[in-house]
């Protein structure tokens, strides 16, 4: 298993996830067995938004004498009075669900206390200023809460709750349907909208963690994908995990055989999770953004395309220490040589000898 740092604190968390809001209807002994066999894969991040009741107890017992190894993702506003799951932003029952959270995993504190589900404004701004996020702040500064999150599919709400400047994670919905589709039919935002709040959340240090990688389901099947040919997991994965900001991607798992498949992923090779196919479908506005895939490479005198493409846009994005990591490469902009290669391989249609001379220009190396 692979590690990422969370930009804003100390922890390692495993680029691989689990999502629980599939795996309720498993039966406690079952859900126990997925999040053993989780454990001991290296896997320490879990989302606990779940469809219903039933994984908090498994998990509490499943935990026990190992609450360390483990890093909860806990959402204010999901609400499981009766034993289905619910939103609200009422903060009465907010208190009363967080509570009964805490007692059914067996722990008196959370590593990330998200603000669930924000996607329109006005729901962020009644959570802002109504007690919702008072609430949440006052159980950081006692230590129960470690780390403050949102959870949201709509960038206008995020670029909002960014400016208010009290994140450290976000939750955001991130695969090729949903980034590179028209707006509003499979998701929120366009494609440069996307991709800039992502480059924004790495300029900013916040950690992004990846719900709906696979849509729902949608794009392992050539009968509902929006491009007509299927992915592969893995491939959802890798394109996820590649994106700027990204610390993890959380799978939603039903049972041990799901999970077991989905770790296969740790030991992929790079062919079975390279997603250049999706440069042969993927729509006309999309063509010409650079992914950071790298698919270009080798380069023919060594560079890093993806790389100095990357550190370019977080710069622009304000990200005062990209021009500094640019400066680090090896080899920058200036070594281009204008071969083409790179152009006649992007699956994307980027044009990256014009573009590293755009780079060069920008930042005078």
């Amino acid at each position: 298993m692979d590690y990422r740092k969370l930009p804003r604190g100390e922890e390692q968390i495993s680029v691989l996830g689990l999502g629980t809001s599939s795996i309720g209807t498993a039966g406690d002994r079952e859900i126990e067995a997925t999040m053993t066999m989780a454990l001991e894969n290296g896997i320490n991040y879990f989302d606990m938004a779940s469809a219903d009741a039933d994984p908090f107890p498994a998990f509490g017992r499943a935990l026990a004498g190992r609450r360390k190894d483990v890093y909860f993702q806990i959402h204010f506003g999901a609400n499981y009075d009766g034993g289905k799951y619910g939103w609200t932003t009422n903060l009465e029952t907010i208190k009363r669900s967080v509570d009964w959270q805490l007692t059914a995993l067996k722990t008196d504190y959370i590593d990330f206390g998200f603000l669930h589900c924000l996607d329109e404004e006005a729901d962020l701004q009644h959570v802002l200023k109504d007690g919702i996020l008072d609430y949440i702040q006052r159980l950081k500064e006692e230590g129960t809460v470690r780390h403050i999150g949102l959870s949201s599919h709509t960038p206008g709400v995020v670029h909002k709750a960014l400016d208010a400047g009290i994140l450290d994670m976000l939750m955001f919905s991130i695969n090729p349907a949903y980034d590179y589709q028209k707006e509003g039919e499979y998701a929120i935002g366009g494609v440069e909208e996307r991709q800039t709040m992502y480059r924004r959340c790495e300029a900013e240090g916040i950690g992004i963690s990846v719900m709906k990688a696979f849509s729902g389901g949608q794009l392992l099947s050539a009968k509902t994908s929006p491009f007509g040919k299927a992915l592969t997991e893995y491939q959802c994965i890798q394109y996820a995990l590649d994106k700027p900001g990204v610390v993890t991607v959380l799978p939603g798992v039903r049972n041990c055989a799901d999970l077991r498949r989905i770790l296969g992923f740790v030991n992929a090779s790079p062919e079975e999770r390279d997603y250049s196919v999706l440069g042969t479908f993927t729509p006309q506005e999309a063509a010409g953004v650079c992914v950071y895939c790298n698919h270009c490479q080798p380069c023919p005198v060594g560079l890093d395309v993806g790389l100095i493409n990357k550190y370019y846009d977080l710069s622009q994005a304000g990200d005062e220490l990209a021009r500094s990591h640019y400066n680090n490469l090896q080899k920058t902009a200036e070594d281009c040589v204008g071969c083409g290669h790179c152009d006649s391989r992007c699956p994307f249609h980027v044009e990256q000898v014009n573009r590293m001379q755009e780079i060069r220009d920008y930042f005078g190396k």
